[in-house]
């Protein structure tokens, strides 16, 4: 049975940082290439980042240089680290595997994030 449990969300007040942690059970996550998603509230899901099984990293272009990837494979956790968070990053975010340009498997409950002073 795959499990993503996502955790590591807060408030957060606007130019701060959050790392977010995804532990995952269920498949084999050393071959994998995981991504982070999120959805803003009245928004569509949308792929944030992804990292591959050897640790490349991939960022939407808008957020490049304020959001990283990184994982532990001996954990089966990824992680997404958040610097200078804005109101617009506001979300639940959530990780899966990343699979032909697509989130894989069903989805876990997800993390809130919310950026606000």
């Amino acid at each position: 049975q795959v499990q993503f449990r996502e955790s590591g969300g807060g408030l957060v007040q606007p130019g701060g940082s959050l790392r977010l942690s995804c532990a995952t059970s269920g498949f084999i996550f050393s071959t994998a290439t995981m991504g982070w998603y999120r959805q803003a509230p009245g928004g569509r899901r949308e792929l944030v980042a992804t990292i591959g099984r050897f640790g490349t990293v991939s960022n939407v272009a808008a957020l490049k240089g304020r959001f990283t990837a990184s994982r532990d494979t001996v954990k089966n956790t990824v992680f997404l680290q958040m610097n200078s968070l804005k109101p617009e990053d506001t979300a639940v975010y959530y990780c899966n595997v990343h699979r032909d340009g697509s989130p894989y498997y069903s989805w876990g409950q997800g993390t809130q994030v919310t950026v606000s002073s």
